[in-house]
């Protein structure tokens, strides 16, 4: 029979706690990069305008707020993601590891993530 790692002993435990942690952090930069370039994006359409006419300037107000709720959100995942880390190591440490951790601030992510996405595809649509 084999028996299950200690917890506080392995160091795998840790080490993949900590790849899960920097997962999430790669998650959250890659949001706030991904917001700075619909956040600008706005701006490049703008200068294509007014170089193409230059008396006539489009609105393209769309893209700021987009990005910067990209940038806010990548920020709140890097948050969340240091207080889950700081919860999971504390509780291996404390042996009340629980299997299932809890995916729900994942899926509410992935829920928002699509409507931002469905709302930039139908903008860009009518555009």
């Amino acid at each position: 029979m084999i028996e299950p790692p200690d917890s506080q002993k392995d160091p795998r435990i840790y080490m993949a706690a900590e790849r899960t942690f920097l997962a999430w952090i790669r998650t959250g930069i890659a949001l706030m990069g991904f917001g700075f370039v619909v956040a600008r994006f706005g701006l490049f359409l703008r200068e294509l305008a007014s170089s193409n006419e230059p008396t006539k300037l489009h609105d393209t107000g769309f893209s700021l707020p987009v990005g910067i709720l990209l940038i806010a959100l990548g920020i709140i995942v890097n948050v969340v993601a240091t207080i889950r880390h700081r919860r999971c190591v504390r509780a291996i440490d404390q042996g009340q590891f629980r299997r299932a951790f809890g995916s729900t601030f994942a899926i509410w992510l992935v829920g928002l993530l699509t409507l931002i996405g469905f709302a930039v595809a139908v903008y860009l649509a009518v555009l």
